[in-house]
């Protein structure tokens, strides 16, 4: 039987949410009394918290999150800090519209952290894990609608090769649409663990990960495509350095290669960003083991260069 969502009562948001990076992403963010900071990807706000804690005198943290249900499990954690911080359900391709709700031109720092959250892989109950059978569902956004389920229903199989390929780097793509193909001629997918066992038969057993299941690249490129993942990412990069003020800094955590790629061509080759990690910064062995999850996490951080100032006219 698929299972429904649980609730917020259900599990403890401190014990559940463990932010990655974030003793590094304030000593590169460094901020300061009278700042203000946009947290693009709030989740369920460990890294505003840690910000706010930080530098209690910052000025305000603007905090935006697509995903309606996270939001609001973050407002309740923040409550403490609420007169600090700006609310707003958006995704981070609109960041230039909420600041102009606010009435703010610029801001001192920015983080997006990529990654789903703890809350929307083990509780959300929309298919972001096949950890357990769910809905395939995928939306961040419930208010669009088209659904993962839509998608494996009904794209060509030669186009879902491609996304799987394109978007999961997915050696076996060809056949494990091939096998989706196959499967829904008799009966339509719906659900997380259906497809999880199509993708595992699919490819021979002898050459399945011995890290991963052998489904994680699948869903992960379902996913990228249905919510246009990289789309809006490279919006937002643009957006960011736009709106940050010369010495501002961004800072950028992602969980696998293509997003990484994403974020490190688009600081070297923005003209008002000036790149401060020529590396990406890891986790810490310690951190890994009391955060799994932490450990394909990659920071890259950039600054805007100060003759980026624009020239009033």
């Amino acid at each position: 039987m698929i299972s429904s969502k649980n609730t917020a009562s259900d599990f403890s948001l401190e014990q559940l949410h463990k932010p990655v990076l974030v003793k590094e992403v304030l000593a590169k963010l460094a901020p300061k009394k009278g700042g203000v900071y946009l947290d693009a990807t709030l989740g369920l706000g460990g890294h505003t918290k840690a910000l706010i804690e930080a530098c209690p005198h910052i000025r305000k943290v603007v905090a935006l999150d697509w995903d309606e249900e996270a939001l609001e499990l973050a407002k309740k954690r923040l409550a403490q800090f609420d007169s600090k911080i700006a609310f707003y359900q958006s995704n981070f391709s609109k960041l230039e519209l909420v600041l102009s709700e606010e009435d703010i031109p610029s801001v001192d720092g920015i983080i997006m952290d990529l990654g789903l959250s703890s809350y929307q892989l083990e509780h959300s109950g929309r298919g972001f894990s096949f950890m357990r059978d769910e809905p395939l569902d995928m939306r961040m956004d419930r208010s669009t609608t088209i659904l993962a389920s839509d998608m494996v229903n009904k794209l060509p199989g030669e186009r879902l090769a491609q996304l799987i390929q394109l978007y999961g780097e997915e050696p076996w793509a060809k056949k494990i649409a091939s096998a989706i193909v196959k499967k829904r001629r008799k009966k339509p997918i719906f659900s997380t663990l259906e497809l999880a066992t199509i993708v595992r038969g699919a490819i021979p057993r002898r050459f399945h990960p011995k890290k991963i299941h052998p489904a994680t690249k699948t869903f992960q490129a379902i996913r990228i495509a249905i919510n246009r993942e990289f789309e809006n990412l490279t919006q937002a990069l643009e957006a960011s350095a736009r709106v940050l003020k010369p010495g501002g800094r961004i800072c950028v955590i992602s969980f696998h290669s293509l997003e990484d790629r994403i974020v490190k061509h688009f600081f070297r080759s923005c003209p008002s960003l000036e790149v401060v990690t020529k590396r990406p910064i890891r986790p810490s062995e310690g951190e890994i083991v009391n955060n799994q999850r932490a450990r394909s996490a990659k920071l890259r951080v950039a600054q805007k260069c100060a003759e980026a100032m624009e020239v009033k006219k």
